[in-house]
């Protein structure tokens, strides 16, 4: 049983670094230099995708956006490949306790693929980390496994990298981050983001809760107005047994929409009336279950949606809610490689009622180092 335990952990710690690239897996290239202690990590992955209604695939690593509304793409049919989502990192660690992390994947800065991308760029020592990685707002505690790169909506936070200060102690941490969001017209970032997490784990059951406040502001040359914007949420994971993990997370957000993952929000806007700056609120979570089946094969699925209060603005066509779900079957014959197959269904609604639709399948083929 506890051998069972043993590769169950590992399947699930796969296929959470399949699409996040989280800490390295099989450092298969190990080496000493002096006092450094060096890996170089990464992996090969090729991605397949189907759409059988409008095509709403990145052209880099072939995850699903969401459908256009106005059905202007509605064109049935779509296949594509790529292999851009490949990544490699080197890490470093000194004997004296300063480490150093980068990591690049082919992606490229507009994410249509072939050229190097940065993800992370870090060092950090007694607690103190600086440079660019997964923002301080974000966790996955409640992550449940999807071959689409970007994922469910509503998950924990922020969902990327930023550059970022952060000090770590304990399960606790606070950090100094470059803002995300807007969205509004001359906006401008006139501070840093401030946020705080709390991780933690205990037998079978994680969780995580984080805040963060960050200031909206704008500026024409003749008029100008600020104002603040929250986030906060909370995570948690149980393992019902050594088979099945359920996760759950809730997100709240005022004018911190760009913090609330995949929303496609503006944290705020300007009243054209008066030219104050408004806030927008914004609510997302997704839940989701992981079952192992043994001998490398899980079954995942999660479901996830965001809601934003837009009804202010006056305009049925801003983006109300975007809902997507995906189930998954993931196999590891080996360690190291990964082949999965997917569902993955996605709906976005604007404040008028009009909504649409997409439906896609997937296809995933990744080898680590």
């Amino acid at each position: 049983m506890q051998s069972n335990n043993k590769l169950r952990m590992a399947i699930r710690a796969t296929a959470a670094a399949t699409i996040f690239g989280m800490a390295a897996q099989a450092q298969a290239f190990s080496f000493s230099a002096g006092d450094v202690d060096a890996s170089v990590y990464g992996y090969a992955r090729l991605n397949m995708s189907y759409d059988m209604d409008e095509n709403v695939a990145n052209s880099g690593h072939r995850g699903g956006t969401f459908p256009t509304i106005d059905d202007s793409q509605d064109v049935d049919g779509h296949f594509g490949a790529a292999a851009s989502q490949s990544r490699i990192g080197v890490k470093a660690t000194h004997a004296n306790g300063v480490m150093v992390n980068i990591e690049g994947d082919f992606m490229g800065a507009d994410y249509t693929g072939g050229a190097l991308r940065l993800r992370h760029a870090y060092g950090s020592y007694n607690g103190v980390l600086a440079g660019q990685t997964w923002s301080n707002y974000n966790s996955f505690v409640a992550y449940t496994p999807t071959l689409d790169f970007d994922g469910v909506v509503g998950q924990g936070g922020y969902g990327s990298r930023t550059a970022q200060l952060r000090y770590t102690t304990g399960p606790l941490s606070f950090a100094i981050e470059d803002p995300k969001g807007g969205g509004f017209a001359n906006s401008k970032n006139g501070m840093p983001a401030l946020s705080a997490r709390l991780e933690d784990s205990a037998g079978g059951f994680s969780y995580a809760a984080a805040a963060l406040v960050k200031q909206n502001a704008y500026d024409t040359g003749t008029t100008d107005d600020t104002a603040m914007g929250y986030a906060a949420f909370g995570a948690a994971s149980m393992a019902l047994s050594d088979m099945i993990t359920i996760r759950g997370v809730i997100n709240y957000t005022d004018g911190a929409n760009g913090y609330l993952y995949r929303s496609g929000g503006a944290d705020a806007y300007i009243d054209p009336t008066t030219g104050d700056l408004e806030t927008i609120t914004g609510v997302g979570g997704s839940v989701g279950a992981t079952i192992s089946l043994g001998g490398g094969r899980t079954i995942n699925a999660t479901y996830g949606q965001t809601m934003l209060d837009v009804d202010d603005l006056n305009d049925p066509t801003a983006l109300e809610t975007n809902t997507n779900a995906f189930i998954n079957y993931q196999w590891t014959p080996i360690e190291n490689v990964m082949m999965g197959v997917e569902y993955g269904y996605y709906n976005a609604e604007n404040q008028g009622g009009e909504d649409d639709d997409a439906n896609r399948l997937m296809f995933a083929a990744q080898y680590n180092f």
